[in-house]
């Protein structure tokens, strides 16, 4: 995605009290934000009219500095930014002690790590604005889980059913209640949530939201011949998410009206799902789910 265009779809995320938290992140640093000579936040309102300035400064470690707050907070955070500020700052933070990283834990049961030297594979997928952009995305977008109920027919009679968008195995019935244009919309939000189980929740999804039975009903709703359905259900869990979420956002993309520069960046992200999953382990490791701050909580059996 052009940077330009990112820098933009930042700016209708942010608050006014985000930009002017921004602004006075970098200090003295004159080609992206200054102080007034009281020493006062400048307004940071002319970012939104400069969406390249708006992406360097997030780039600066002062932001991450600054949506923190004192380190001797007493709890929390101490500075009104936006969840979705927060989220950038954390993804950005991640970006930069990758540089001085070259392995990164990998979760291959409840509480047991072993080191993975793939850090220059997150490194590469951070390296791109536009899919640090996506994960800010999608971290904001499950603070609020929606939720209902929709109908559809079964053995000519309609049925009501509910969905949540933690649930995937529900979720994934919408493809079979919505008309065509609609599904490219509901293989997004599988991408999803998938991504989001398995990133932020990945003891929880390898555990306990997936048994041989959910497995099933979403190799189906994926439409994968049986054959391939049954090799794939015996695969581990973490590899079964993987390959689902990346099938999930390549529908996404392959169904999708318009190549806009959004969904292209989906279907990139496709291509990348594992990394885009690390990532997300990562971030959860250090600062999503934190015990004196913990920004989500565990979805329920």
């Amino acid at each position: 995605m052009d940077p330009i265009l990112v820098g933009r779809e930042y700016a209708s995320h942010l608050t006014d009290v985000d930009l002017r938290l921004i602004a006075s992140a970098a200090g003295g640093a004159p080609d992206i934000g200054q102080v007034s000579e009281a020493g006062d936040p400048v307004d940071g309102s002319g970012l939104r009219r400069d969406p390249e300035a708006l992406l360097r400064l997030l780039e600066h470690p002062g932001v991450f500095r600054a949506v923190l707050g004192p380190a001797d907070a007493a709890q929390g955070w101490a500075v009104p930014a936006s969840p979705f500020l927060v989220f950038v700052a954390f993804v950005q933070q991640a970006a930069a002690e990758l540089t001085a990283m070259d392995h990164v834990p990998e979760r291959t049961g409840p509480r047991q790590r072993v080191p993975l030297f793939d850090a220059h594979a997150l490194r590469e997928f951070l390296g791109e604005p536009a899919r640090r952009l996506f994960l800010a995305e999608l971290l904001a977008s499950f603070t609020q889980v929606a939720s209902g109920r929709y109908q559809v027919r079964v053995g000519g009679r309609m049925r009501t059913r509910r969905f949540s968008e933690l649930d995937p195995v529900r979720l994934a019935g919408l493809l079979d209640a919505v008309p065509p244009a609609e599904q490219p919309g509901v293989y997004r939000r599988l991408g999803d949530v998938t991504l989001f189980l398995a990133g932020v929740f990945p003891d929880y999804a390898t555990t306990r939201a997936l048994g041989p039975l959910d497995a099933g009903r979403l190799l189906r709703a994926a439409r994968l011949p049986s054959s391939e359905q049954e090799h794939l259900a015996s695969t581990p869990a973490m590899e079964l998410w993987e390959y689902l979420g990346a099938r999930w956002y390549r529908a996404a993309h392959d169904l999708a009206p318009a190549a806009t520069a959004r969904i292209v960046v989906v279907g990139d992200v496709a291509d990348r799902f594992r990394q885009a999953r690390r990532v997300l382990n990562l971030l959860a490791d250090r600062y999503l789910l934190t015990a004196d701050k913990p920004w989500f909580e565990q979805p329920s059996s």
